[in-house]
């Protein structure tokens, strides 16, 4: 069985910005990962190639063993062809930093959108799926309600629903606690953990919040000028880093 994601030697350049450089990385099925690092080091990019909004430019992604991307004559990625593409795309789901709610749409709209448009379920399922999540991640009152009503926190809690309707194999989370004011990090990080402990979806995490990855994740990616530098198990990670530059990043985030 091959990992559920492989990155192999994917470059990643923003005309001459080299921002991931020969990266390999690969993740089993069921396993929380979170990629921690300085700004700048591109964890962020790595979630956005395997949602496609970034393609490599070289180097190559897979999911279950399929090719995410196409390869041009000289190695450099191209779109699959948009069935193939939304088939194998159509396993993996992302919360965004900055929630991109739908601000003409209630919450349950919001949360149903995606199922019945781009999955085909019926209105009525993809409506009592919805309300479930919305149960899940405490905002079963809230359904008729527009995003600009909602406090920071809420927000990025339909964003959760959302992207658990997909009905995903894999979640991306990038910084989603980021944004919001610091006494409702806390409400959103709660939802995280109940996802990470009572599911067997794979989640990869970008987070700053060290505390929350030392607890959720299975395995900690430190990642550096575009690399993955060291990779272990949270305990060994944050007690015994092995590079002088995790524990240089490490003192100075858990210092704060």
């Amino acid at each position: 069985m091959p990992p559920l994601i492989q990155m192999k030697k994917v470059n990643k350049k923003f005309g001459t910005l080299h921002v991931l450089r020969d990266l390999d990385l690969e993740i089993e099925a069921g396993q929380k990962v979170t990629i921690i690092g300085p700004s700048g080091s591109g964890k962020s990019t790595v979630l956005r190639i395997l949602m496609t909004l970034e393609h490599p430019t070289t180097g190559s992604v897979l999911i279950d063993g399929e090719p995410l991307f196409g390869q041009d004559g000289e190695g450099h990625s191209i779109p699959l062809p948009t069935p193939e593409l939304r088939r194998v795309r159509g396993r993996i789901s992302m919360v965004f930093q900055h929630f991109n709610l739908f601000p003409h749409l209630t919450v349950l709209q919001n949360v149903t959108l995606g199922p019945i448009q781009v999955r085909g379920v019926a209105t009525a399922a993809a409506e009592e799926r919805g309300r479930e999540l919305l149960d899940m991640v405490g905002l079963g009152g809230k359904t008729e309600a527009w995003p600009a009503q909602l406090s920071g926190g809420q927000k990025q809690r339909v964003g959760i629903a959302r992207a658990l309707a997909m009905e995903p194999d894999i979640m991306l989370f990038d910084e989603v606690t980021s944004a919001l004011d610091p006494e409702l990090v806390g409400e959103v990080l709660n939802v995280l953990r109940r996802l990470a402990h009572e599911t067997d979806m794979t989640m990869l995490f970008v987070t700053h919040e060290m505390g929350f990855a030392r607890e959720i994740s299975d395995t900690i990616v430190f990642f550096d000028k575009g690399n993955v530098l060291e990779q272990a198990a949270p305990e060994a990670l944050f007690t015994e880093p092995r590079e002088e530059r995790t524990r240089q990043f490490l003192e100075a985030v858990l210092s704060h």
